[in-house]
């Protein structure tokens, strides 16, 4: 007779639980990538604290934290786990390969190993691929030098903890000698060594500045722009973000159109949708975002013809 409430327990429904793993920190510059998760999360018809829980791991740039949070949600039992980049995309590989993972990733998560083939991942991962840096970086390099066309000494900047931070660079050093350009490639992955390389920006004579494609630099946006704005550096980065913070340009698909996309395949999943059956999805669109304002204070001119091209230009 004891054990029938247990019985009649265990028989419900337990509400899922879905894991966060995020390479970043909570706060204002993650936030709107998480709204816009639990946005998509909803439209598949989940609503945080009502039919689901969120577990939240924040490794606040520290990629070596990642398997060790990875491993606790794992051990946590959670129905699924959402991973923000791919560094904890790959974390979450390595942790499980039972529960179900749903992927943002800013490259080809064929080359990093996630899944079999973008149409059909094949084991219990899938999820969105936006061609953050690689394929990208090069083109952010036609775009800086028309808009700074005296610039011959270019820099790239790139988190050397990040898988595809050597495949980036070398696409980047084969674009630069193509245009006849210098490039110094320069690397950061904390907070003082972002100061440090813009602090070496002016030894090197350079011109104008590529920001990698990387989570933890996302995340330092505020910084970069404030520290571009102080050495009058142009720069240029990959998400809309940055420009809307006041940094020169920017050019990249959409992040949390993207972040949307993968709330609504946690949904899927959800609700008994296998990873290995839902195609990787990839964007199809990419926005060109002029701060014209930074622009006039570092005494550039937008060509007009670019002006035309951009998708949006803040005033």
């Amino acid at each position: 007779m004891a054990a029938l409430p247990l019985a009649a327990r265990a028989q419900q429904k337990a509400m899922p639980v879905i894991g966060v793993l995020n390479t970043g920190s909570p706060g204002p510059s993650s936030a709107p990538f998480i709204a816009a998760f639990l946005q998509g999360l909803s439209e598949a018809g989940y609503v945080e604290g009502q039919n689901v829980t969120i577990e939240y791991r924040w490794a606040e740039g520290h990629y070596d934290r990642l398997p060790a949070l990875a491993a606790d949600l794992v051990g946590r039992k959670v129905d699924l786990i959402m991973a923000s980049t791919p560094p904890s995309a790959l974390a979450a590989k390595s942790a499980t390969s039972t529960i179900p993972i749903v992927f943002r990733h800013g490259g080809d998560p064929v080359a990093d190993g996630l899944v079999a083939s973008l149409a059909r991942p094949g084991g219990n991962l899938t999820g969105v691929s936006q061609l953050g840096d690689e394929g990208l970086t090069a083109k952010r390099l036609e775009l800086l030098s028309e808009l700074v066309p005296r610039a011959g000494v270019i820099a790239l900047l790139v988190n050397p903890n990040n898988s595809v931070a050597e495949r980036v660079t070398q696409e980047v050093q084969q674009a630069a000698r193509a245009k006849g350009l210098q490039l110094h490639v320069l690397k950061a992955s904390s907070e003082s060594e972002i100061d440090t390389a813009f602090a070496s920006l002016v030894q090197l004579q350079v011109g104008a500045l590529i920001v990698g494609a990387d989570p933890f630099l996302t995340s330092r946006r505020e910084q970069f722009v404030a520290l571009a704005s102080r050495h009058a550096v142009p720069s240029i980065y990959a998400w809309r973000e940055f420009a809307a913070s006041g940094g020169l340009i920017s050019y990249g698909a959409s992040l949390t159109a993207a972040f949307r996309l993968v709330g609504a395949y946690a949904g899927k999943v959800l609700k008994g949708a296998k990873p290995a059956d839902l195609p990787v999805q990839e964007p199809t669109t990419f926005e060109l975002v002029i701060n014209l304002s930074t622009a006039k204070a570092l005494g550039l001119t937008v060509p007009q013809s670019m002006l035309m091209r951009a998708d949006e230009v803040i005033e």
